[in-house]
């Protein structure tokens, strides 16, 4: 060491600001929805490893299936390379089980059946595979139709044997042949069938944007085309019981990529009367 030399100032570790945290409003729960916001920077964000959309304002959108187990993980990636991590709880729901013991499930389809609706689910993925743009998932949603709740969204039957039928996929309400269907927020029309699915009947599909999309099964008419772009309110079509379907009613359903919604989480409780 040399005489006289000044001691080198201690060199200080810059202590980088904490990121902002994820913020969310919504149902985390089985079967619900949440719009979240992410950190300001945010260059990409994932969920449980799939990568969600950002809109510009920092918002985003995702959902839960009906199945959905207890945890789900968020990542928000900055633009420096830090990470926000959240672990969201899933919380669980009660479904209403219907056990027919005495009875065997669903008979073997028909040939017919079998031929046709390989072709009909292809058309309803290749819609839902088309991405819109529009922001009426941002938007607090309509009851299509507003009536008798006849059959809710999770409800499932066990047979003969514990063999479980498919979950419902939508909520039911009952109302009359042409009573009017219109768009619970804003969207573009991804399908509207030209003829009577086996199942759906006159179905019609609408994109909300951001995965979200809401599908009206079993109706008497569509008044929309593919491509059209409808707002909250706006009559699209007319309740029914085309398909298969034992009376009038309207089944809606809600689908965020693979998840299904219970729209009874986005338009909130049936108004009475």
């Amino acid at each position: 060491m040399l005489c006289g030399a000044a001691a080198a100032p201690a060199v200080r570790a810059v202590q980088q600001p904490a990121p902002t945290a994820l913020s969310y409003s919504g149902a985390r729960t089985q079967g619900g929805a949440v719009i979240g916001i992410a950190p300001a920077g945010t260059r990409a964000l994932t969920l449980d490893g799939a990568a969600v959309p950002v809109a510009p304002d920092g918002r985003f959108l995702i959902a839960f299936d009906r199945d959905a187990g207890p945890v789900a993980t968020v990542i928000a990636t900055l633009a420096d390379g830090r990470q926000v991590s959240d672990t969201l709880t899933i919380a669980p729901r009660a479904w209403n089980i219907s056990r027919l013991n005495s009875l065997p499930k669903y008979p073997v389809p028909a040939a017919e059946f079998a031929r046709i609706r390989p072709g009909e689910l292809a058309q309803i993925a290749a819609a839902r595979g088309t991405p819109a743009d529009t922001m009426g998932w941002r938007q607090r949603f309509l009851w299509p139709t507003m009536g008798r709740i006849s059959t809710l969204f999770g409800a499932q039957r066990v047979y003969r044997n514990g063999e479980a039928g498919a979950y419902h996929s939508g909520i039911d309400i009952a109302r009359a042949t042409a009573t009017p269907v219109l768009a619970p927020a804003d969207g573009v029309v991804i399908l509207a069938a030209d003829h009577p699915f086996t199942l759906e009947g006159n179905l019609l599909m609408i994109d909300h944007g951001m995965g979200l999309n809401s599908a009206f099964l079993h109706l008497s008419r569509i008044d929309v085309r593919v491509g059209d772009r409808v707002t909250r309110g706006q009559l699209v079509g007319a309740v029914g019981m085309s398909g298969r379907a034992t009376g009038p009613h309207l089944h809606w359903s809600l689908k965020w990529r693979d998840a299904r919604i219970d729209p009874l989480l986005l338009a909130g409780a049936m108004p009475a009367g």
